[in-house]
């Protein structure tokens, strides 16, 4: 299922993807960025999973379509790496919560900062 909409708002800081027939998501690029589906975050493995810190003020530069199933976010800190497909950005938007806090638990355990 493919978005209608893809908008960044004029700040950068957040991305609302529109699907049909569902109320718009909002994601933060903060929230993008630590939870990008890169190997470099995600590993190859959970095990190899990286806690991300120190990305509060992260924004998107750039978004560009990967065939017709996916984008590829470039954020300010020039990270490209990870293919955010529908499927992965409408999981996020129903998981938003949960998985924010999971990853704000990460980073308090490991001593790690927003930034």
């Amino acid at each position: 299922m493919s978005p209608s909409e893809l908008r960044v708002s004029k700040d950068r800081r957040l991305l609302t993807v529109s699907f049909p027939d569902h109320a718009p998501i909002e994601l933060s690029a903060e929230l993008l960025r630590v939870l990008s589906p890169s190997a470099e975050v995600q590993g190859h493995s959970p095990e190899q999973r990286v806690t991300v810190p120190g990305k509060r003020d992260v924004t998107i530069l750039r978004i560009e379509p990967v065939g017709n199933y996916a984008v590829r976010i470039t954020f300010s800190d020039f990270h490209d790496t990870g293919i955010f497909t529908w499927t992965y950005l409408h999981t996020l938007g129903h998981e938003r919560e949960t998985r924010w806090q999971a990853y704000l638990g990460e980073l308090a355990q490991k001593g790690l900062s927003r930034g």
